[in-house]
C-alpha cells in the first residue's frame, strides 16, 4: 500500500502551538489615577442608588436606620462591598473597564477572593494613596496584586 493512500499514516500538516500568553505591561500611574476618580463618582452614585432603595423599601424606618450609623463606618461598607464584589467576580471596576486595566497577581492570573479581600482593606490604611508616589502602592504590594493593561 502506498503512503499516500494509508489511511493510518500519521498526519502530515505541520502543528504549532498557539500562543496563548498574553502580555501585560504595568497600568500607568496616570492611568491608575483616572481609574481612581471614575471608580470614586460609581461609589457616591452607588450610595444614592443605596439611600434610595431602602428609603423606597422600608420607608421612614428605613432612613432613620441608615441616620443612626455613622457616615464613616456606612461609607466604609460601601466602599468594601463595591470593590470587593466586583474585583472578586470580573477583577474589574467601571475604573478599570474604561482605562482598560485589570487586576492580577503576580503571576498574571485572576487574583483569589483572599486577595481582593487584602487589596480592599488596604485601601483603609490612612494615607494609602500617597504610598503610589513610590514604585507599587501597598494595596497591591501587600496583597500580591498588580494594575495591568494588555500591551497593543
Amino acid at each position: 500500500m502506498a503512503q499516500e493512500t494509508n489511511p493510518y499514516r500519521p498526519p502530515q500538516s505541520d502543528v504549532t502551538p498557539a500562543d496563548d500568553k498574553e502580555v501585560w505591561e504595568v497600568a500607568s500611574k496616570w492611568r491608575r489615577f483616572g481609574t481612581f476618580l471614575i471608580d470614586y463618582i460609581c461609589i457616591v452614585a452607588f450610595g444614592y442608588v443605596f439611600g434610595i432603595v431602602i428609603a423606597f423599601g422600608f420607608g421612614a424606618e428605613g432612613i432613620a436606620t441608615l441616620r443612626k450609623i455613622p457616615r464613616l463606618i456606612l461609607g466604609c461598607v460601601l466602599v468594601f462591598c463595591y470593590y470587593v464584589f466586583l474585583e472578586s467576580l470580573w477583577a474589574r471596576t467601571p475604573g478599570k473597564v474604561v482605562f482598560r486595566t485589570f487586576v492580577v497577581d503576580d503571576l498574571g492570573e485572576k487574583p483569589s477572593f483572599g486577595q481582593v479581600i487584602k487589596r480592599t482593606l488596604c485601601r483603609f490604611i490612612p494615607f494609602e494613596a500617597f504610598s503610589f508616589f513610590g514604585e507599587r502602592g501597598w494595596h497591591d504590594s501587600i496583597s500580591d496584586t498588580r494594575v495591568v493593561r494588555r500591551k497593543p
